[in-house]
């Protein structure tokens, strides 16, 4: 940029140099320490808001490391670094864009030295001290190096690794890294756009390109009327970026009735103990029929119980994964489930009559146990023993999002050790300055949400057995929590 005009961000691409999250820089723009406009800040201000920035020390920056240093392996040329058509195409942006700057600053250079001419035809000694002034400033431009320079060319090298996506008429925004498809990119950000098989062939992740360009970079056997190609349809599942900015529109679920019931045959990858009372069953669904959910959804899961009887075994159970882990399925399952139908097919996996390689039928989603996309309040997660599997789902949802001030997990447990997955609860403690966690007694738990003066402005969001959560509502909602902030799913 030319000296005394500094380089706008947007909010997503200013975090995502700096590696804090959007809710960081947020809250720094509503107590006034980085200024804003439309929802842009400079590189200048963010500079000057975080003083003790070390680039060398951000995740951008490691990144872009890592991608310099393993730049010739295979594996990253396919999956980190973008192809050769998006590389030369961005790089090809970046050149106009710096002769653009260039011609401006010929166009700038030439205007002083016509104001520098006619100042010498004027009177002594105003003209004088306006030339010399004009003669210190110029110097004084030149000599001192522009504020931001370092994160104005980590953003430049940014934007050629990764492509920066805006969804209309959402808003939203995600980056695409190296050459994954949109479809893949717009999942782990968090998004839930509308798609079906995710393998070119139902036409159900079609978008319109609104600014931009994408390339193809999977087969798809869809083909798009006349109209849809003169509208810029591309499927999202089989296209990337190949713009370093574009512009999308689609079509996303918002709420639960937005997403159709499905049914799929998923297979077993993975069973592992998680304590002595409950498993984790991870389910894969076929490349070709993914399933649709919103984070904190349950399914029905269902097993051929036995060869010789031909019986069969529901359970319904609360996906504990996020929508963005792809084609994979989380389940937490309780040796001892309450209910009647989720205890036999309990008792099948704890008994090994599930088996790695088994499929096992996927039918839903149902529950409205999902987040405010469009809420600004601070998230409160209140799990009781095993309702940390639909909260789980939140939390890895709502990270993704990056949209929460602040998240408060409260796990209660009546077992010494019953919060089953710790070391993930510290992980995400340790690595969100905006995360807090706290393991707990049941008995321990009213006292601590006593202690909480920020739970009436939150979202709140309870699960556990039915016998539990209900007089835990209850006393919230005496607390002053609004009902329209409590949400609830008794398991």
């Amino acid at each position: 940029m030319l000296a005394g005009m500094s380089q706008w961000l947007t909010l997503s691409r200013a975090a995502h140099l700096l590696g804090v999250s959007r809710m960081a820089l947020q809250k720094r723009i509503r107590e006034g320490e980085l200024p804003s406009f439309d929802g842009m800040v400079t590189v200048d201000d963010v500079q000057r808001t975080w003083p003790e920035l070390d680039l060398e020390e951000s995740g951008s920056f490691e990144q872009t490391r890592a991608i310099r240093e393993d730049a010739f392996a295979r594996r990253l040329r396919e999956r980190v670094l973008p192809t050769q058509e998006a590389l030369a195409q961005r790089l090809f942006a970046q050149g106009q864009e710096l002769a653009e700057l260039q011609r401006t600053l010929t166009r700038y250079h030439q205007l002083f030295e016509s104001l520098r001419g006619r100042l010498d035809t004027l009177p002594a000694p105003t003209a004088a001290d306006l030339a010399r002034q004009l003669d210190e400033g110029l110097a004084q431009a030149l000599s001192v190096p522009a504020p931001g320079g370092d994160m104005a060319a980590l953003d430049a090298m940014l934007r050629v690794m990764s492509a920066h996506v805006t969804v209309k008429p959402s808003g939203r925004e995600f980056f695409v890294e190296g050459s994954e498809t949109l479809l893949k990119a717009a999942l782990r950000a968090g998004l839930a756009p509308n798609y079906g098989c995710g393998n070119g062939v139902c036409g159900l992740c079609k978008a319109r390109v609104v600014a931009g360009e994408t390339r193809d970079v999977a087969p798809s056997d869809y083909r798009f009327s006349e109209a849809e190609k003169a509208q810029h349809h591309v499927l999202m599942c089989s296209c990337t970026a190949l713009s370093s900015d574009l512009v999308l529109e689609v079509l996303e679920a918002g709420a639960p009735e937005d997403i159709p019931e499905q049914r799929i045959v998923a297979k077993v990858r993975r069973i592992d103990a998680l304590n002595a009372d409950v498993m984790r069953l991870h389910l894969q669904t076929p490349r070709s029929n993914r399933l649709r959910f919103l984070a904190g959804q349950r399914v029905t899961l269902g097993i051929r119980a036995g060869v010789r009887d031909g019986s069969d075994v529901h359970g319904e159970f609360p996906v504990a994964s996020c929508p963005c882990d792809d084609r994979n399925l989380i389940f937490h399952v309780s040796r001892t489930d309450p209910r009647a139908a989720s205890a036999d097919f309990s008792a099948c996996l704890f008994d090994g009559r599930i088996r790695l390689a088994d499929d096992v039928s996927v039918w839903g989603p149902w529950g409205t146990f999902v987040l405010e996309n469009t809420s600004p309040r601070p998230l409160v997660f209140i799990a009781v023993e095993q309702g940390f599997a639909p909260i789980n789902s939140l939390i890895e949802h709502a990270i993704a999002v990056d949209a929460a001030e602040s998240i408060t997990l409260y796990w209660a447990s009546a077992q010494p050790g019953g919060q089953y997955l710790p070391n993930q609860c510290r992980a995400w403690a340790a690595a969100l300055d905006e995360f807090s966690y706290l393991p707990l007694a049941v008995d321990e738990l009213a006292a601590a949400l006593d202690a909480n003066p920020a739970l009436a402005a939150s979202d709140v969001y309870l699960a556990g057995a039915a016998s539990q959560v209900d007089a835990l509502a209850a006393a919230l909602l005496a607390a002053g929590v609004p009902p329209r902030q409590l949400h609830v799913e008794p398991l």
